[in-house]
């Protein structure tokens, strides 16, 4: 009997030593051995430009020399000013929404098909647009076209929401940083982004642990991503996160298959 107890609590303390988590789960951006030190610093992250979707806001701002000639194109700037919630938050209430079918309603020029476009695409559209209907050249009128903040969701071992980010670009360890960082036992090594694209939602995977990450198309976030974290194998096999809770768990296991044997003993 005592052998067999023996040969459990080995088994057991085997299992709950190889569960560790280590310093290479948790290091983000680790020079693997696949990047000479040259490389290191010539890094460059990838990035597609983001293509507005259905449901987007965006944030459209007419300038000229006259300035009244241009307050009814600037409905954003005006009713966030009066809102009392912030120029960016207002956005939300008062920006142009891209409907189900890939429009904005714009004043004057009624509606804009923005499906697919760029936000560089869009801005050169509504100026000619503009030009063509209601300005002359000599007006010399600016639009800027932003998203009305980056939205992205957050899933699994993190700090789970739904976040905004008001900036243009934002990678993905930014992204994990404002929702407060992977839980140590999040599995960094697999990372799943939810993208969405007009055909449908595709799910991508990055290493996060690996520096070359830094040169994936993923780095960067875009609108209405879904960041999810798998927990690591270690945790669903219950063992500790650091070798202290390891040993814990293997004196609290020793002091059972012990008691055990004595109690079975004595009966």
């Amino acid at each position: 009997m005592i052998k067999q107890l023996f040969g459990i609590f080995c088994l057991v303390m085997t299992v709950l030593c190889s569960s560790c988590i280590t310093n290479k789960d948790v290091v983000y951006l680790q020079d693997k051995g696949n990047v000479t030190a040259s490389d290191s610093l010539q890094i460059q992250a990838l990035s597609k430009p983001y293509r507005i979707q259905v449901n987007d806001i965006l944030s459209i701002d007419v300038k000229a020399l006259d300035k009244e000639l241009v307050e009814i194109f600037n409905p954003t700037t005006s009713s966030s000013n009066n809102s009392g919630r912030g120029a960016e938050q207002g956005l939300y209430f008062s920006g142009f929404t891209v409907d189900l079918h890939g429009n904005i309603e714009f004043p004057i020029l009624g509606e804009l098909n923005v499906l697919g476009y760029t936000v560089e695409e869009i801005e050169a559209m509504v100026k000619k647009e503009l030009l063509a209907q209601y300005f002359k050249e000599t007006a010399q009128i600016f639009v800027t076209v932003k998203l009305a903040g980056l939205k992205y969701t957050t899933l699994g071992e993190i700090n789970a929401g739904t976040r905004v980010i008001y900036r243009d670009r934002v990678n993905i360890l930014e992204a994990i940083a404002n929702a407060g960082d992977i839980k140590l036992t999040g599995d960094r090594k697999d990372v799943m982004i939810i993208r969405q694209y007009p055909q449908g939602q595709k799910i991508h995977h990055i290493d996060l642990t690996d520096i070359n990450a830094m040169k994936s198309e993923f780095y960067y976030i875009q609108p209405n991503d879904m960041i999810l974290v798998k927990p690591l194998k270690r945790k669903a096999l219950g063992g500790g996160q650091t070798a202290v809770q390891n040993l814990t768990t293997i004196v609290s296991v020793f002091s059972v298959l012990v008691s055990t044997y004595f109690i079975i003993k004595s009966l």
